[in-house]
């Protein structure tokens, strides 16, 4: 699928695909991008592969802490 000089990694290795797979299409106003390896790489940080796995967002807590103190005493 990918034209590039460097091969693109396998889809199941996040590390090597950051660094080294090229965005083929990107879609910013619907807030996603498609790699060269097939990934559909969300601007939440999710990810669906190309063999239909999922990739959950990775997101943290934001503001002062006092969300964590919350949960933590309900």
């Amino acid at each position: 699928m990918c034209t590039h000089r460097s091969s693109c990694p396998a889809a199941g290795s996040p590390a090597e695909r950051h660094a080294s797979a090229h965005v083929v299409a990107a879609r910013p106003e619907q807030g996603w991008s498609l790699l060269c390896d097939g990934t559909i790489v969300f601007d939440d940080t999710g990810e669906l592969l190309p063999d239909g796995r999922v990739v959950a967002p990775c997101r943290a807590w934001a503001g002062t802490g006092a969300e964590a103190g919350y949960l933590a005493a309900a």
